[in-house]
């Protein structure tokens, strides 16, 4: 199975960005956590990040032609400001999971809103970086068709 891991503005940051709310470990620490959880399932995995809306709407739009089996995106702040990545993956339609380290729906009102929510097949949130394998872990059992 073919899997895109994309990650949105400032996940870069990881480590250094609030870490009381998403930690210490470091943007290539999840990156590491992803690849060797790939490697455990057997799946070709590619990880994508990008502080721009539309490279991450040409990143899935590429993934449609590249025959990405699954995605797990965390859009960051584009959850709740990013029509073009909801209809980016509309269009595309590889089963995505949303996935976002904190506990969204508990912080800030305007946090609670998500375009991608209804599109996705699973948003799974709060678990921090162990969320990101939750999500490899559901598309490689599921074995959705795109």
């Amino acid at each position: 199975m073919k899997l895109l891991v994309i990650n949105g503005p400032n996940l870069n940051m990881l480590g250094i960005r609030e870490p009381d709310i998403y930690g210490r470990s470091t943007y290539a620490d999840l990156m590491a956590m992803i690849e060797a959880h790939a490697k455990k399932l057997g799946a070709q995995i590619e990880c994508f990040q990008s502080n721009h809306e539309g490279a991450i709407v040409d990143k899935l739009q590429e993934a449609y032609f590249n025959g990405v089996d699954g995605i797990v995106i965390n859009p960051a702040a584009y959850t709740h400001t990013s029509v073009a990545i909801a209809d980016a993956l509309k269009a595309i339609r590889i089963p995505t999971v949303e996935v976002h380290i904190s506990k969204v729906d508990e912080r800030e009102a305007f946090r609670r809103v998500s375009y991608v929510r209804d599109i996705a097949v699973s948003t799974i949130s709060g678990k921090g970086f162990a969320g990101y394998l939750e999500a490899m872990d559901l598309l490689v059992k599921k074995g959705y068709e795109s």
